[in-house]
């Protein structure tokens, strides 16, 4: 694909791209930063001649990317809120109400996840408390990936939902 193509393509399509990605995240920053970026992939796939359909692969690309963005930003936050619990427990110098706050966090986040179905919990269990990448879930209970990833997301939702509520309070 040439330099011209690219350029063609930019101008027919990235401000619709962007306005895709608007749409989907809210975050006009992130959509340009997106829309670039799936552009910048179009061009390196594009130089071996291997794309047939350029807008759907740009379309496609944006979504693919706004959804790793997603699940990243997802993981961040419960990765930031299991790490913040745990220093409030093993803070040594921690009073007796900081020690009992962190303890009925950890009770209400053990409710909180003892809803789920047992194979979601089992699942959310080996990535978030055992530390297994999701291809080693997979592998231990007889699953894809894609299985692993879909317990996860529910059950991350269904957390962050509960904390949510909880802060509204």
């Amino acid at each position: 694909m040439s330099d011209l193509d690219i350029k063609g393509l930019f101008l027919k399509h990235a401000s619709a791209v962007q306005s895709f990605l608007l749409r989907r995240s809210n975050d006009s920053q992130l959509a340009a930063d997106l829309t670039q970026e799936s552009f910048l992939r179009l061009a390196e796939q594009g130089e071996g001649g291997r794309i047939d359909n350029s807008s759907a692969y740009l379309y496609r690309t944006a979504r693919n990317l706004l959804i790793d963005h997603q699940r990243q930003q997802l993981r961040r936050k419960t990765d930031l809120l299991a790490d913040e619990q745990l220093a409030e427990i093993v803070d040594a110098g921690a009073s007796i109400e900081d020690i009992a706050a962190a303890r009925e966090g950890v009770e209400a986040l053990q409710q909180v996840i003892s809803e789920l179905p047992e194979r979601t919990q089992q699942i959310f269990h080996l990535n978030r408390i055992e530390g297994l990448t999701h291809a080693e879930v997979a592998r231990e209970l007889g699953i894809s990936d894609s299985s692993v990833q879909k317990h996860l997301a529910k059950a991350l939702a269904h957390v962050m939902a509960h904390l949510e509520g909880d802060g509204e309070q």
